[in-house]
């Protein structure tokens, strides 16, 4: 019953945490609002013991299988230079270079030590980074390199960290041990993540070929997919990280999601919506549980040390902004290499800006991976003494988990505002694009059924005509929408301004009407049901099919352009008023 409680207090937790920032409108980021929502709970007397193994295995797996999953696989294959420079040598660079300036800092913690908590704090979280900088504002270059870096870098933090405790402990450290490995875990889990997920697509293929397509039983199986190769790879002393993500980008490779129903793909994705957004949420709850705990220990220390607190705040800071300074030299002088590579060889290279290398510097917060590997650290028992000075690194690196995520949440707002997103991301021309090439095509195809009808009627025998009519109606009603679609995703030179605003208006103001119509439904098939003149299953069924109707129309009103981004060229100015008034409940 107790964990049970703790279950349904941490759950609900989430669900307050959300409704502060959604009605509150505070201008914080949700990761910080649920960090203070946890510790504030935690005062209140809500304790969750904090288990690094069970935290790993539970959370861990599903969300990188979802992000790797969702990572477009091309920009990967573009950028995997950068990626790799970034997941593989910043982590090591990381180690090395704040390993030396924690132990100039703070003399009484060991070298060894040092490199053990620079190597768990090297790594940077992949869901702390997708909630700072998603929402489409930022460039789509920079948010591929960052969550490619962040889906990466952890089996690196995590053997640099293993060896580093090692040689702390021990007093012995190999090189090539530590090398052979970090080959082992990586390229193992990589190879274990790929195998298991394709043995369970081809599965997968089977049942469905063979008609066993129910969307609850696919649902399950493909969440559990990720918890069995992240405990497979586990179980070999591989990687389970990198299993997991390898799993992912295998799943989306085979494409065996684009064979199932649409109900099954339409369901999969909102359950993978909520399974997202309640770790995502639980994950900062833990960390805000955690913090007064953290900070009450960090004083005992701090006193037990006869040092002053602010020294300790002081020390968090100093390190804070040294990872800071390391990575942007270290971006900077990838950067560099890039530019002189491309200059030797004659090929053109996106140079980023200053700005953007501070984007890229300040996105790269600490998080959970960060916290759990830390707390991981041998603790003193009698039979034992533990890892020395943990309850001093567990200190230091809850601060710069916080201090990350408080840099991120001030600097990039300021650096997003007036950042162009759509510069080097060719998606968005690439969407319109083929819509409209989608469109031609099906425009082509009436054109040829126009065709066929009209010798259809050349020969027809008496009696037929009406039949004939009413297919001519149809393809009229089709060809008028293709075109639409058409002039209102056009904007090339070749395509007149005013035909493609009067387009998008007209498109706007009809999708705004069908919402309305809609709404008028659900109150009148509501009203019906409190009559009694039909049941709930009957209100269900044409809630149901509403609600596909309206799915639908989201995503054709999404697809549209906002209303400052129109040219100017439109109707009078009393009509573009009304049509932008009665577009407005497509855009919210």
């Amino acid at each position: 019953m107790h964990a049970v409680f703790l279950t349904l207090a941490l759950l609900t937790v989430t669900g307050i945490s959300s409704l502060i920032s959604r009605v509150g409108r505070i201008p914080i980021p949700l990761p910080l609002i649920q960090i203070g929502v946890g510790a504030i709970a935690a005062l209140a007397g809500l304790n969750i013991g904090f288990d690094p193994d069970m935290f790993l295995l539970l959370f861990i797996p599903p969300l990188l299988y979802a992000d790797a999953y969702r990572m477009p696989m091309r920009e990967f294959g573009e950028l995997r230079n950068v990626i790799i420079m970034m997941a593989l040598g910043l982590v090591v660079f990381t180690t090395l270079a704040c390993g030396y300036f924690i132990h100039w800092l703070i003399p009484p913690i060991m070298l060894p030590a040092a490199f053990a908590l620079a190597a768990v704090m090297s790594p940077t979280d992949a869901v702390s980074v997708g909630s700072m900088i998603e929402g489409g504002r930022a460039p789509a270059r920079v948010v591929h390199i960052l969550h490619g870096e962040a889906l990466l870098n952890d089996a690196s933090g995590l053997v640099c960290f293993k060896f580093a405790v090692a040689a702390a402990m021990t007093g012995l450290f190999s090189f090539q041990q530590a090398l052979g490995s970090f080959i082992f875990m990586s390229v193992g889990g990589i190879v274990i993540g790929i195998v298991c997920a394709w043995a369970a697509c081809r599965a997968e293929h089977v049942l469905l070929t063979r008609g066993y397509d129910d969307p609850p039983t696919q649902i399950i199986l493909a969440m559990m997919l990720p918890f069995g190769i992240y405990l497979i790879a586990d179980a070999v002393e591989c990687s389970g990280i990198l299993a997991a993500v390898a799993g992912g980008m295998t799943v989306k490779f085979t494409g065996v999601m684009h064979e199932a129903r649409t109900e099954t793909r339409l369901k999969a994705t909102t359950v993978w919506d909520m399974v997202n957004f309640t770790f995502n949420a639980v994950i900062f709850l833990l960390l805000g549980l955690q913090l007064p705990q953290l900070i009450s220990g960090g004083a005992a220390i701090a006193r037990a040390g006869g040092i002053s607190p602010w020294f300790l705040i002081l020390a968090i800071l100093g390190i804070q902004f040294m990872m800071s300074l390391i990575r942007f030299v270290w971006i900077w002088i990838s950067i560099s290499a890039r530019r002189l590579f491309a200059h030797f060889r004659h090929r053109k290279t996106v140079i980023p800006s200053v700005r953007t290398i501070l984007l890229m510097t300040v996105a790269g917060t600490r998080g959970a991976i960060t916290l759990a590997a830390v707390l991981s650290l041998p603790v003193a028992t009698l039979a034992s003494s533990g890892f020395p000075g943990r309850d001093l690194l567990v200190t230091l690196a809850a601060g710069v988990i916080i201090s990350s995520l408080l840099l991120a949440s001030l600097a990039i707002p300021a650096l997003l505002h007036g950042m162009s997103t759509g510069e080097d991301d060719p998606s968005l021309h690439e969407l319109d694009m083929m819509r409209i090439e989608l469109a031609q095509t099906a425009i082509e195809a009436l054109h040829t059924e126009q065709a066929a009808l009209a010798q259809q009627e050349m020969n027809a025998a008496p009696g037929g005509e009406e039949t004939l009519d009413l297919k001519q109606e149809a393809i009229a009603r089709l060809l008028h929408e293709y075109q639409d679609t058409v002039h209102r995703l056009d904007n090339s030179r070749a395509a007149e301004a005013s035909i493609r605003t009067a387009a998008i208006r007209e498109k706007r103001t009809e999708l705004a009407l069908r919402f309305r119509v809609i709404r008028h439904m659900r109150e009148r098939l509501h009203m019906r049901v409190i009559q009694k003149h039909i049941n709930d299953e009957t209100e269900w069924t044409i809630n149901q099919e509403l609600d596909f109707i309206e799915q639908e129309l989201q995503i054709e009103a999404r697809s549209l352009p906002r209303p400052d981004s129109l040219p100017q060229s439109a109707p009078g100015p009393a009509t573009q008023s009304r049509a932008e008034c009665m577009a407005e409940p497509v855009t919210s």
